[in-house]
C-alpha cells in the first residue's frame, strides 16, 4: 500500500499528502505520479505536504481516511500545520465484519517455544515477581522502607553509581577541590548478586489512592490491584493496609476472588491499625514475605508454546514516523502472534479517534462493536463536558514532529494492532480471555495505558516511541521500539529495538516484525532483559475515571 519515492512517502493511494522522509528545503522539485511541482516552504522530516492546491474546508486524507480539514487555502507543495489544518474524522457505524483476514505465514514458528513460569491455572508468566500492594497511600512510606531493605540485601537494588558520584562530590568539596572535575563512573549493577535465582524482582505498587477520593475511584483501584495480584508474572503478594480507608481489604479480596476463584498464590495481609507498632508491621511483613520468596523460588522456567504469550502494544512520545516504521512493524508482530494463537492487546482509546470505522469493520461480533462504540463515545463525551475532547490529545512534542491532528496520530497508532479481526473489547481492568486481538479501554497517557494493559493480562509490552520515553511497568517487561535510528543512537540506554531501517528502505515492515517477535521470545524466556527492566522503570498510575487523554 505504501509508495516510497526516495525522500518522501505516500502511505495510501487515496492520500492527498506526502510524508517527508528527510529534511526537504524550500524549492525542492517534487515529481510524483505524473505531477511536477516545487515545495513552497521548508518541509522537515516527518512532516506532511500537500500534493494539490487545497481550498478552505477541503478534506485532508492520510492512511486513506479523513484526518482533518483545511482552515485556509494551502498551495500545492505547502506544509501541513496546526494553523491550516484542524482535526476531523468520519462518522462511523457497525456494518458487520467487513474483513477476510489473510494470516501471515507462521510455519517456521509453529514448534517454537519460550521458557516461562507456568501457573496452576494454565497461564504462563514471562517473569516471576513478588508483589507488594498498598490498600492506601498512607502505606507508601512503609513500602519504601521494605523496598530498601529487601532490594539491598537480596540483590535487586539498581547500580549505586549516583550514590558513588555524590560521595565523590562530597569528598572534593570537603577537600576544597573544584567539583566540576568530578566525573560519574559506571558501577556494576547489584542484580548479579541475586539471592533467589528464580525470582526476577520484588515489585511495589506505590500509588496515591485508596481514600479521600470518590468511592468509584476506590472501587476501580481495588479491581486494578486485584488484577495485578492475579497477573501471570506475579508469584506471590504482600498487602499492606492502614485499616480505616475507603478501599478495604475485604473489597480487594472480593475482587480477587471474582477475577480468579481458584487463586492460590502466597498472599500475606498486614493492617497497621491492628498492629502494636510500625516496627512490628514492617518486620513481620519482611519475615513472612521472605518465607514466601523461598517458596516461589522453587518455580523454574519451562518451555511453553508461543500461543501462551499476551503482548500489549503501546506508543508514546510518538512522531511523524511512528505510523510508518515502528507501529506497522509491531503490527506485523501482532499478526504473527495472533496467527500462532496468542493474545494481543491494543489500548489508548483517545488514540483510536479517526480509526473507529476500521476497528468496527474488524469486530467479529455486534456485541463487541457496540461495546467499543459505547466506551469510545461515553469517554469522549465526558472529556468534552470538561472542556477537552479526543481532538486535544496530541502533545506539543507530537505536533512538533509531524502529528498535526489527533486523527493522524490515531490512524498511525492503530497500526500497532496489525490487521487481524477484533475478537473482544475490554473495559479498564477486564481480563483478556479470548485468543486474538482485543481492544482495551485506557487513556492514551503512557503510564496509565501500560498500567491498564498489564491489568488485562499483558505479559510483555511492545512500546513504540519516536521522541523517546523511559516508561516501564512493575510486573510486565516493557520493550522500547524506536521509530528512527537517530533516537535509537541518542537514547540507547532506553531503546531496545531500532526500526529506522524501514525509513531508509534497508528492511521491510515484515522483516522488522519478525525481528521484534524474536526479541519477544528471548525476553519472555529471560534471555534478554529490556532496558526499562534494567533501569528499574516501574511506572504505575491507576486511572481515575475522570478525564485523562
Amino acid at each position: 500500500m505504501e509508495e516510497r519515492v526516495h525522500s518522501f512517502l505516500k502511505i495510501h493511494p487515496e492520500d492527498n499528502v506526502l510524508v517527508a522522509l528527510k529534511d526537504l528545503p524550500l524549492g525542492t522539485p517534487i515529481a510524483y505520479n505524473g505531477q511536477d511541482f516545487i515545495l513552497k516552504e521548508d518541509i522537515a522530516a516527518k512532516h506532511k505536504f500537500f500534493i494539490r492546491d487545497m481550498k478552505e474546508g477541503d478534506e485532508v486524507i492520510m492512511y486513506g481516511v479523513l484526518v482533518g480539514k483545511t482552515q485556509t487555502p494551502v498551495p500545492q507543495g505547502g506544509l501541513m500545520t496546526t494553523a491550516n489544518t484542524k482535526h476531523a474524522a468520519s462518522a462511523y457505524a457497525y456494518r458487520g465484519l467487513q474483513q477476510q483476514w489473510l494470516k501471515p505465514d507462521v510455519s517456521k514458528y509453529q514448534h517454537r517455544t519460550f521458557n516461562g513460569y507456568k501457573r496452576s491455572d494454565g497461564r504462563v508468566g514471562t517473569a516471576n515477581y513478588w508483589l507488594f500492594v498498598p490498600m492506601v497511600f498512607c502505606e507508601n512510606r512503609n513500602l519504601d522502607m521494605i523496598k530498601e531493605a529487601l532490594h539491598n540485601e537480596l540483590g535487586y537494588a539498581q547500580s549505586d553509581k549516583y550514590e558513588s558520584f555524590t560521595r565523590d562530590l562530597l569528598h572534593a568539596y570537603q577537600a576544597g577541590e573544584d567539583i566540576s572535575n568530578v566525573s560519574l563512573y559506571p558501577v556494576a549493577a547489584k542484580s548479579s548478586a541475586r539471592v533467589f535465582k528464580n525470582i526476577d524482582g520484588i515489585k511495589f505498587l506505590n500509588h496515591s489512592g485508596g481514600c479521600g477520593g470518590t468511592r468509584q475511584d476506590a472501587a476501580t483501584l481495588s479491581a486494578l490491584l486485584a488484577a495485578y495480584a492475579d497477573h501471570p508474572n506475579v508469584g506471590g503478594v504482600t498487602v499492606l493496609s492502614l485499616g480505616c480507608q475507603h478501599l478495604q481489604v475485604e473489597n480487594f479480596l472480593s475482587d480477587l476472588k471474582k477475577r480468579n476463584p481458584s487463586f492460590d498464590k502466597p498472599l500475606y495481609i498486614f493492617e497497621q491499625q491492628k498492629t502494636a507498632s510500625e516496627e512490628q508491621l514492617v518486620s513481620e511483613a519482611i519475615r513472612q514475605t521472605f518465607q514466601g520468596l523461598i517458596e516461589i523460588n522453587k518455580i523454574e522456567r519451562e518451555p511453553a508454546p508461543l500461543s501462551a504469550l499476551t503482548i500489549g502494544v503501546k506508543c508514546g512520545g510518538s512522531d511523524g514516523f511512528s505510523g510508518i516504521s515502528a507501529n506497522p512493524a509491531v503490527g506485523y508482530t501482532s499478526d504473527l502472534l495472533v496467527a500462532l494463537g496468542g493474545k494481543v492487546l491494543l489500548a489508548e482509546f483517545p488514540e483510536l479517534c479517526g480509526a473507529e470505522q476500521e476497528m468496527l469493520d474488524r469486530c467479529v461480533s455486534k456485541e463487541a462493536a457496540n461495546k467499543f462504540t459505547h466506551l469510545m463515545e461515553s469517554y469522549n463525551e465526558l472529556a468534552e463536558k470538561l472542556g477537552s475532547g479526543f481532538h486535544m490529545n496530541p502533545s506539543p512534542g507530537n505536533i512538533k514532529d509531524g502529528l498535526i491532528t489527533d486523527a493522524i496520530k490515531s490512524t498511525g497508532a492503530a497500526r500497532k494492532g496489525g490487521s487481524s479481526p477484533v475478537q473482544d473489547v475490554l473495559d479498564y481492568t477486564e481480563p483478556a480471555v479470548k485468543d486474538g486481538l482485543s481492544l482495551v479501554c485506557t487513556p492514551g497517557n503512557d503510564v496509565e495505558a501500560t498500567t491498564g494493559k498489564a491489568a488485562s493480562g499483558a505479559t510483555l509490552i511492545l512500546f513504540t516511541t519516536g521522541l523517546g520515553t523511559p516508561t516501564g511497568n512493575p510486573v510486565c517487561p516493557t520493550i522500547k521500539v524506536a521509530t528512527n535510528t537517530a533516537l535509537a543512537n541518542r537514547m540507547s540506554d532506553i531503546i531496545d529495538i531500532d526500526t529506522g531501517c524501514i525509513i531508509t528502505g534497508e528492511k521491510t515492515i515484515e522483516q522488522m516484525g519478525e525481528e521484534i517477535l524474536e526479541y519477544c521470545i528471548r525476553a519472555a524466556s529471560g534471555e534478554e532483559t529490556p532496558k526499562a527492566v534494567l533501569l528499574g522503570q516501574d511506572d504505575f498510575i491507576p486511572w481515575k475515571r475522570g478525564v485523562s487523554l
